[in-house]
C-alpha cells in the first residue's frame, strides 16, 4: 500500500488494512499520525481515486504525465471545496498530492502554494497543520523564497523540537537573507544537536559567526574543518586572517606554517606572507632566515621592497651587523638620501661611529640637511663605540 494512503486511511478500514496502516505509521512522526487516524472517514471512491493518483504519480516518467496528474488532483480538490468535514479532509489530501506532483517536476513554489492551501483547509488538525507548515517551509526555501520559507520554518521551530537538519536549513536561509543575529542562533542550535557537522555546515557556521562579529568562534569552526579537510588553501588563508584580526599573531603564523608544510599554501605570495606573519608574530629571526634563503635561491624577486623587508627583519631580531649590511644594500639600491640618513642614525644609536659617519656623509652628498646636522653633532659628541 502506498505510504500516502497508509498515513490517511480512516478507522473504518478492515483489520488487515489497519495492520498495514499501523506498520506504515511506524515510519511517520507520532505527532502527525495520531490526528490522521482520527480524520473523517472518506468514501471508498475517494480513497481509490487518491490511491490511483498516487500510484500513477510514482510510475510517471514524463512531465506531461505529472502535469496531468497534478491537474486531476487540483480539479478534485476544487470540486470538494465548501463541503462537509469528509470533503474538506479529502480536499486537503488532493492538494497534498498536487503538491507532490509539482515537486516531481521541481516546481517548488507551486508545490508550496498547494500545500499552503491544504494547510488552510478548515477543520484540519493542529498537528497535521504543523506538519504541512514544515513541508511548506522547505518547499519555499527550495524554490528560492528565502524570507517566507525562513519565517515559516522559524515559527515552526519555535513550537516544535525539530531535528538538526531543520536548524542548518534555517541558518542557511537566514545567512542568505543576511539576518546574521538570527542565523547565529540557528547555527548554535544546529551545532548543539550535531555531533559531526559536515564540511559545508562548518563553513556556513564560520561565515555566520564572522559576519555577526564572533571571530573567535568562526576561527574555531575553520580549525575544525582544517583538521579533517586541509586541502583548501582559501580555508588556511581565512583562518590565518581571522587569527591575525584577533591579535593572535603567533597563532596566525603557526596556521600559515602548517598550511605551507602540507604543501597547500605555495608560491611567491604565500611565501612572502609567511615571512610577514613571522615578523608580526615576534619571530623576526625566522623571518630573516626565510627571506634571505628565498632571495638567494631566486624564490622571491630581488626587489628593493624585499631588501627593505630583510633589513627590517634583521633589525627587529637585533642582529646588528646583518641589519646594517642589509640597510646599506637598500641605500645603495635606492640611491635615496633618506636611506643613508637612516643608516647613519641607526649606526650612531648602536655605537658604530665609522659606519655612522660614512652613511651620513653619503646622505649629505645627496642633499640631506639633517645629515649635515648629525655630522656636526657627532663632531662635538663622539659616539662611544659599543
Amino acid at each position: 500500500m502506498p505510504v500516502l494512503m497508509s498515513m490517511f486511511m480512516p478507522m473504518t478500514t478492515s483489520a488487515s488494512a489497519m495492520r498495514r496502516v499501523l506498520a506504515a505509521l511506524l515510519f511517520t512522526a507520532i505527532a502527525v499520525a495520531a490526528p490522521c487516524l482520527a480524520a473523517p472517514a472518506l468514501p471508498g471512491g475517494i480513497l481509490r481515486d487518491i490511491e490511483s493518483i498516487e500510484q500513477d504519480l510514482e510510475a510517471a516518467d514524463g512531465s506531461g504525465d505529472i502535469r496531468a496528474l497534478e491537474a486531476r488532483a487540483l480539479s478534485q480538490a476544487e470540486r470538494l471545496a465548501g463541503g462537509n468535514a469528509a470533503d474538506r479532509w479529502a480536499r486537503a489530501l488532493y492538494l497534498q498530492l498536487a503538491s507532490e506532483a509539482a515537486v516531481h517536476r521541481k516546481a517548488y513554489v507551486e508545490a508550496a502554494e498547494h500545500i499552503a492551501k491544504a494547510r488552510a483547509v478548515r477543520g484540519i488538525g493542529t498537528d497535521m497543520r504543523a506538519h504541512w507548515q514544515h513541508r511548506e517551509a522547505s518547499l519555499r526555501l527550495g524554490g528560492g523564497q528565502q524570507a517566507r520559507g525562513a519565517d515559516l520554518l522559524s515559527d515552526w521551530l519555535g513550537e516544535h523540537p525539530g531535528d538538526v537538519a531543520d536548524y542548518w536549513q534555517l541558518a542557511g536561509a537566514q545567512a542568505r537573507l543576511e539576518r546574521w543575529e538570527a542565523a547565529k542562533g540557528s547555527v548554535s542550535a544546529g551545532l548543539a544537536r550535531d555531533d559531526s557537522p559536515s564540511d559545508a555546515h562548518l563553513m556556513l557556521a564560520a561565515s555566520i559567526y564572522q559576519q555577526s562579529g564572533e571571530d573567535d568562534k568562526a576561527l574555531r569552526m575553520l580549525e575544525r574543518l582544517l583538521a579533517r579537510a586541509p586541502e583548501n588553501p582559501d580555508t588556511w588563508r581565512r583562518a590565518a586572517g581571522l587569527a591575525q584580526r584577533l591579535g593572535q599573531h603567533a597563532h596566525a603564523a603557526a596556521l600559515w606554517e602548517a598550511g605551507w608544510r602540507q604543501g597547500v599554501l605555495e608560491g611567491e605570495a604565500a611565501l612572502e606572507r609567511r615571512i610577514r606573519l613571522h615578523l608580526a608574530a615576534g619571530t623576526p629571526a625566522r623571518a630573516a632566515e626565510l627571506l634571505k634563503a628565498a632571495l638567494e635561491q631566486g624564490r622571491l624577486g630581488d626587489s628593493l621592497a624585499h631588501r627593505r623587508l630583510l633589513a627590517t627583519a634583521y633589525q627587529q631580531a637585533r642582529v646588528r651587523p646583518s641589519a646594517l649590511e642589509a640597510w646599506r644594500r637598500v641605500a645603495e639600491q635606492s640611491g635615496e638620501a633618506e636611506d643613508w640618513l637612516y643608516i647613519g642614525q641607526l649606526a650612531a644609536r648602536w655605537g658604530k661611529d665609522a659606519p655612522a659617519r660614512e652613511a651620513l656623509s653619503r646622505a649629505q652628498s645627496l642633499g640631506s640637511e639633517q645629515a649635515s646636522a648629525w655630522l656636526s653633532y657627532l663632531d662635538q659628541h663622539p659616539v662611544a663605540t659599543q
